[in-house]
């Protein structure tokens, strides 16, 4: 670096929700700061669910956020069910997994095209794209529009939904809606096609520093909905509802949101983790997908995390339409997911213990987990919820530290920026999401 002085601040980072800064600086060819800060206000969603109904938490939580609402709904009713004991039907997660499919459809395509693709394309905003690349950003409206009345569908809306109940949901998709579902995901093959084309002739940035890449994972599928906590492949799984013994919470002075630790290291969760971990469960069209797009297994590319979203827009996809099918043979039994009552009644009503339970799952940008503690009453006694953003914080900090060094000597400052903001984006993160509750006791 020789003696080279690079001092950046970006206020308020574009193209990501929520408010986060870049600091970084460099004196003399010495790095002295790094660090990404939240700076958005604590929102305290663990403390509104202290006092509140079990039968409540999937509404609350899924204002968390209003792109991962179903997601964190899902691990909501998730949490609800393991303090409760309740185990849904195979049809029931059936629903489920395609409604966390439609999220991911959803938010990935949000993020590779209107966030990531200005940025691949030399301009700031999509904006400019609508005159140059009309035809590309109409295809990704009618990406996202599919996905949209996915969730429309299933959850009786888009944001925010109301249908997903625990123990099962309070009205069925009817066989029409499905049938159209269908038709506009197989309609969607083309535009995947096309974006593969898209992406494989846009060139991201070449850096390497490999992480623990968690994720849950499954010995049946690529997991999404259910499974257990993987650090890399081929390591020992912990249970979900043993996750802290795995990860550890941590806050930091500049920054409003938690962060967490593995083995006292920092870790990735996100679509580049999950492609790690889960990559022999990729659907085949997927796996095509990744070999078109150059995206190699496994990848330790930060910046990549990007092109692992299109590939896992391939997969979800297909596997939504393989759920239709299944569904539209099978027909939806009633008796098995539909909940008339709230709480749900049944010939064996439900006696409520005290005790805690763990929803985990994985929505756009990594692993989600809701901790509720319940009363014999089910009112929940405490409450923690774990989101991916937060996750990665200590890792993209990490990532910048080791990308500076390597910038400055080849890089004006400007450059340097505009890599650093390419490489927060690239972890798509959800800022406010990130801001909850750590309660710290000083000694």
């Amino acid at each position: 670096m020789a003696n080279k002085s690079v001092n950046i601040e970006v206020k308020y980072l574009t193209r990501v929700e929520g408010h986060g800064n870049i600091i970084a600086k460099v004196k003399d060819g010495k790095l002295s700061e790094c660090r990404f800060e939240v700076i958005e206000s604590p929102r305290f969603f663990e403390s509104m669910l202290v006092g509140r109904s079990i039968y409540e938490a999937q509404h609350l939580t899924s204002r968390i956020c209003g792109i991962c609402a179903c997601g964190h709904s899902l691990a909501s009713i998730k949490a609800a069910e393991a303090a409760l004991k309740i185990t849904p039907s195979a049809q029931t997660r059936l629903l489920r997994k395609l409604l966390l499919y439609s999220e991911i459809l959803d938010s990935h395509v949000l993020h590779f095209y209107i966030l990531i693709a200005p940025d691949l394309l030399g301009v700031d905003s999509i904006f400019p794209l609508v005159k140059t690349h009309r035809g590309v950003i109409e295809m990704a409206l009618r990406m996202k529009k599919m996905s949209d009345f996915t969730s429309d569908v299933l959850a009786g809306r888009h944001v925010h939904p109301i249908t997903y109940v625990i123990g099962g949901l309070t009205k069925l998709p009817g066989e029409k809606n499905l049938l159209k579902i269908k038709k506009m995901m197989v309609d969607s093959r083309l535009d995947y096609d096309k974006t593969v084309d898209v992406f494989k002739k846009l060139k991201f940035p070449d850096f390497i520093r490999p992480a623990q890449y968690v994720s849950l994972v499954s010995q049946e599928e690529y997991a999404f909905l259910d499974g257990d906590i993987l650090v890399n492949p081929g390591a020992s799984r912990t249970n979900d509802q043993k996750y802290l013994s795995v990860l550890k919470e941590f806050i930091r002075d500049y920054s409003t949101a938690k962060f967490t630790s593995i083995n006292n290291e920092s870790y990735a969760v996100g679509a580049l983790a999950r492609f790690n971990n889960n990559y022999e469960f990729l659907h085949p069209k997927a796996k095509k997908a990744a070999k078109d797009l150059g995206l190699k297994h496994p990848s330790y590319n930060p910046y990549l995390n990007t092109v692992a979203q299109l590939v896992e827009w391939v997969h979800c996809l297909e596997k939504s339409i393989e759920i239709i099918d299944y569904l539209l043979d099978k027909g939806l039994k009633e008796k098995d997911s539909l909940v008339t009552s709230w709480p749900p009644k049944s010939s064996r009503p439900i006696k409520v213990k005290p005790g805690r339970g763990v929803g985990a799952v994985e929505v756009p940008r990594g692993t989600l987990y809701h901790d509720y503690t319940i009363n014999e009453h089910a009112v929940i006694t405490e409450a923690n919820c774990i989101i991916p953003t937060a996750q990665n914080l200590f890792n993209l900090e990490n990532d910048m530290r080791k990308l500076i060094p390597e910038l400055i000597p080849k890089k004006s400052e400007k450059a340097i920026q505009l890599d650093l903001e390419m490489l927060a984006r690239a972890y798509d993160p959800c800022i406010s999401c990130s801001t909850h509750l750590l309660e710290v006791e000083f000694a």
